[in-house]
């Protein structure tokens, strides 16, 4: 849309980097059956371009798993309004922290993310 648009025109990193993060931010809920918030991304990048109106998926893989957090990497893929063609637009690192009903960081259980890989 319009308001997602940089100056030039393009779509806005910023609003590939809000759509990575919630692309992954619900594989953590998912893998670690609970909320789970972002506490670091790193290593974006944006090797193409999207035009307004494109369609974007957002590809999310559980890349680390440590005591109380998930490391997701995601990709950004835009497909022409118009046609087939896609291409990667953006991708890049999030970690995530699970977290209990008081907030506080808790373990993430692996028996819960192999239920969900299988």
């Amino acid at each position: 849309m319009p308001a997602d648009l940089n100056p030039y025109g393009g779509v806005f990193g910023g609003w590939l980097m809000a759509q990575m993060a919630l692309g992954a931010g619900s594989l953590a809920s998912g893998v670690g059956r609970g909320k789970a918030v972002v506490v670091h991304a790193t290593d974006f990048t944006f090797p193409d371009t999207m035009n307004m109106g494109d369609e974007l998926s957002v590809y999310c893989e559980v890349i680390a798993t440590g005591n109380t957090s998930l490391t997701i990497q995601a990709e950004g893929v835009g497909r022409d309004r118009d046609g087939e063609a896609t291409v990667t637009v953006s991708s890049g690192t999030f970690k995530f922290v699970m977290l209990d009903a008081n907030d506080r960081p808790r373990a993430v259980n692996l028996e819960s993310e192999c239920k969900r890989d299988n």
